[in-house]
């Protein structure tokens, strides 16, 4: 058994493509989401209905963990989400639920689940090639993203002296149905695969790449 990690996120497209990826590399995996999660080899549905922003809820599910697991070695943070619209006409309200979305998520269940990982162990969070240069209609986005880069810089960096590597993968545009139905036209074969994904994710996750910290992580395709 590779360990025992927690998804949070684990409901979406990127979710699920992590959890069986994970799974079939041995890890047994708690996932973690506001949607309800159904029963599965390794998952614990009873962290379904979890409101990522809120500490008391992920106090709650960091309790569930140590009564059932006793620790973690492993935390991915993918729950986000995306917004297009442009600086001058959209709404600062976007940019709020994007911080809620993306940077309040990863930091709470971060800050919840990590003296589950107090043995050691790694962090991967799910940031964004946009944190490096925006695009159009991408600034409420990128900037959250952005929060979570460096979010991840200054755990890795708290986090050295406990043997626990926090690293983020920056994706570019990912191959999803709702991506696909946003843009019919495109060629989706340069996108990325959440399964390419997940398997870097996993890498970073394991004793490969146990040098590995405060990393960056662009997994592009070819876009």
């Amino acid at each position: 058994m590779a360990g025992i990690v927690a998804v949070t996120g684990a409901a979406g497209v990127l979710g699920r493509a992590t959890v069986d990826v994970l799974r079939g590399a041995g890890w047994v995996v708690v996932g973690i989401d506001r949607a309800d999660l159904r029963q599965g080899a390794g998952m614990l549905p009873a962290l379904g209905g979890v409101d990522l922003t809120d500490e008391a809820q992920m106090a709650g599910a960091a309790d569930h963990i140590r009564k059932v697991h006793r620790r973690l070695d492993g935390l991915v943070n993918i729950a986000g989400g995306f917004s297009w619209e442009t600086v001058a006409e959209g709404e600062g309200a976007t940019w709020d639920r994007l911080y809620t979305m993306n940077v309040k998520t990863t930091l709470v269940a971060s800050r919840a689940l990590l003296p589950l990982l107090q043995g050691g162990g790694a962090i991967v969070n799910v940031g964004a090639a946009a944190s490096i240069k925006a695009g159009k209609g991408m600034g409420a986005y990128a900037a959250a993203k952005s929060g979570v880069a460096r979010l991840t810089e200054a755990m890795a960096e708290e986090q050295k002296d406990a043997g626990i590597r926090v690293n983020a993968v920056l994706p570019s545009i990912i191959d999803t149905p709702a991506n696909r139905a946003d843009m019919p036209d495109a060629d989706f074969s340069r996108w990325v695969a959440p399964g390419q994904l997940a398997a870097v994710i996993a890498f970073l996750l394991s004793p490969a790449a146990a040098a590995v910290t405060g990393a960056l992580v662009p997994v592009t395709g070819r876009v």
